[in-house]
């Protein structure tokens, strides 16, 4: 006799559906799995043995072969245990084999047959959800799973015996409730920050629109400082959003207790972080920094520590929203649309510019330093500002700047604005930095005056055409945060200014 379980395989944030056929016949006593199973699935078979006999159950004397169909296709993770135990358990008559057919089944069985929770149950759930079926999850995913569709069946036990009692009749599995993380109690505050008035302004600007930053200032400026109080003025999470972002995480297995959260994500890898660590790949082909921080920040500290390639590997990332992972056998895409903080010093000794310092190596010191961050890397970016330092006595007396709450009310009212727009025009753009370049010249109608400015801004900046997209693009915001329709000859002026103020003189 033949039972089959369906499961689900892995590909990027896809669940592919997997038929588990088991086989109990005649022959030489041995569990045999095949169906290009990895390590982990292969070690399956001890963990289900020794389930099965904690429950109760023995495996009789007979081969087990067990085939993970498509056989062609990959698998990967510990998810496999237990729809391979309870097919077992259908082909030896344990549980009816009929109640399998209307569930999709993952979970990781412990020896003493209790069940771990697993990476990936949000898409598994997305996934069976897809063909119709209902869900089998161990209990600690279950509220995960829950968020797939309010009607979708779904089991969550503790153990297998549990799940077996369940199938029998002596026990009643209740089906688990979706759960939010709760909201932070506090996060950093702009109002911590003395000074630094125009950086303040940037990063504004940067939340409302979605646009890349780098700031750039010698140690102890602020400038990780502010960076960290972005998440404080950013909108949460759309109810898409929210859900894009929680299949990665729960890919990642990064979702606690199997609670969502609508905070934006923000992540910021160390500058030792590798090419797979920050775009993605490994053994696995893993989401990396990129996807983790899909629709939300990814801020990269100290940028020219990062090596030069793996920060070039952000490129296609950032102007495409998506992480491509390709290996000799597969292919696999993640979402990764982040918005880039990123901060960095002038030059190695880090004050190249301050009144009274002179570097050892001279010039030297600044463009070799600056030289490690490419010139189409920068080109990404929409705002670029001097962080100046702030000494001592400009802390002393100084009063505190607007807090992060009153900011955030001025960024919710420009996103309004911005998503009401691109609605109406049809799109699914969220923010003024994500409009495809066939938009910009309809969002921003400039007069023939305002033209010719902007000319001739462009030719003294030598702005590429990206450049001049993005220009436009942080001009429409400007407006948005004024709650004005047109864009203004003030807009595109102090658009330009962030393009053009910076001291990387290389990326020009």
């Amino acid at each position: 006799m033949v039972s089959r379980v369906t499961t689900v395989a892995f590909e990027g944030v896809y669940a592919l559906p997997v038929d588990v056929q088991v086989q109990v016949g005649p022959g030489m006593v041995a569990f045999t799995i095949v169906g290009l199973p990895d390590k982990a699935v292969g070690e399956s078979r001890e963990r289900v043995r020794s389930a099965l006999h904690a429950s109760g159950l023995a495996l009789p004397a007979k081969r087990v072969t067990v085939n993970l169909a498509p056989a062609d296709l990959p698998k990967e993770g510990s998810h496999y245990d237990l729809p391979i135990a309870l097919g077992v358990m259908a082909a030896i008559g344990a549980i009816p084999a009929d109640l399998l057919n209307d569930y999709a089944v993952l979970g990781e069985l412990g020896l003493d047959g209790r069940l771990a929770p697993v990476a990936g149950v949000l898409p598994a759930a997305i996934g069976a959800n897809t063909l119709g079926k209902g869900l089998i999850c161990p209990s600690e995913s279950g509220s995960e799973a829950a968020w797939a569709d309010p009607e979708m069946d779904i089991l969550a036990p503790n153990s297998l015996i549990q799940l077996a009692n369940h199938f029998k009749g002596t026990q009643v599995l209740s089906r688990p409730n979706a759960k939010l993380q709760p909201a932070p109690s506090s996060l950093p505050d702009l109002a911590d920050i003395k000074g630094q008035e125009s950086a303040k302004r940037a990063l504004e600007i940067a939340a409302a629109g979605g646009h890349n930053l780098l700031f750039c200032g010698p140690p102890g400026a602020g400038k990780s400082m502010l960076a960290s109080r972005l998440p404080s003025i950013l909108p949460p999470l759309q109810p898409r959003e929210l859900l894009d972002v929680s299949m990665i995480a729960s890919l990642a297995g990064t979702l606690a207790e199997g609670r969502l959260s609508d905070r934006r994500p923000f992540r910021a890898p160390h500058h030792s972080a590798s090419m797979a660590a920050l775009v993605g790949g490994g053994l696995r082909a893993k989401p990396g920094e990129v996807s983790l921080a899909h629709n939300g920040v990814l801020f990269l500290d100290e940028l020219p520590e990062f090596n030069p390639q793996v920060l070039d590997s952000l490129r296609q990332p950032l102007e495409t929203g998506e992480a491509v992972i390709a290996r000799a056998n597969h292919r696999v895409t993640y979402p990764a649309r982040f918005q880039l903080i990123a901060a960095m010093n002038p030059c190695r000794c880090g004050y190249a510019g301050a009144p009274g310092h002179q570097c050892r190596r001279g010039d030297r010191c600044a463009s070799d330093y600056q030289a490690r961050v490419s010139g189409p890397f920068l080109d990404r970016i929409d705002l670029r500002i001097e962080v100046p330092a702030v000494t001592a006595a400009d802390l002393i007396g100084a009063s505190n700047g607007e807090a992060s709450e009153v900011v955030a009310k001025r960024v919710a009212r420009a996103r309004e604005i911005q998503r009401e727009r691109y609605a109406a025009l049809g799109t699914p753009t969220q923010t003024n930095a994500l409009a495809p370049p066939n938009m910009v010249e309809s969002l921003v109608k400039v007069d023939a005056k305002n033209m010719s400015f902007l000319q001739d801004a462009a030719n003294a900046l030598a702005l590429s055409a990206r450049g001049y997209h993005r220009v436009m693009k942080l001009a429409r915001t400007l407006a948005d945060l004024d709650g004005l329709e047109t864009v203004q000859k003030v807009h595109l002026a102090e658009a330009l200014s962030y393009r053009g103020r910076s001291i990387l003189a290389h990326a020009a």
